[in-house]
């Protein structure tokens, strides 16, 4: 697994993103046993108390929960769990349309952008 930390913003909380959006896209399925602290903090590249710290912060949100001697768990929330992914989902949304607007493009040229980028993206597809 790729973790791209970088210095723009504390490296816990990189961690606390990267792990809610891998919750989010299904990597990790509601209920599931996460990997150790120390486990992840060597695939990660970072101090395991940095690595503690972002499981902390991902249990005060309410997406992990710690069952005693036998690790941390993702939420069995699945409402929980639709909300994360449509809240990345906006923001992702919002970043692409502020990147768009810096371009020059209105929100309607932006759109247009898109329908068309989708219908090429299908005719690929269906070439294919």
């Amino acid at each position: 697994m790729l973790w791209e930390l970088d210095s723009s913003k504390p490296i816990f909380r990189q961690i606390v993103e990267h792990i809610q959006m891998e919750i989010a896209a299904g990597k990790y399925q509601p209920g599931e046993r996460l990997q150790s602290v120390r486990e992840l903090a060597v695939q990660a590249a970072v101090n395991p108390n940095t690595m503690q710290r972002a499981f902390a912060e991902l249990e005060r949100i309410g997406l992990v929960y710690t069952k005693r001697t036998s690790g941390r768990f993702i939420t069995e929330d699945e409402n929980m769990i639709k909300e994360l992914r449509q809240e990345i989902a906006k923001e992702k949304i919002q970043m692409f349309m502020e990147s768009m607007e810096q371009l020059g493009f209105g929100k309607n040229e932006t759109i247009s952008l898109i329908q068309q980028s989708m219908q090429a993206g299908q005719l690929q597809e269906d070439a294919n």
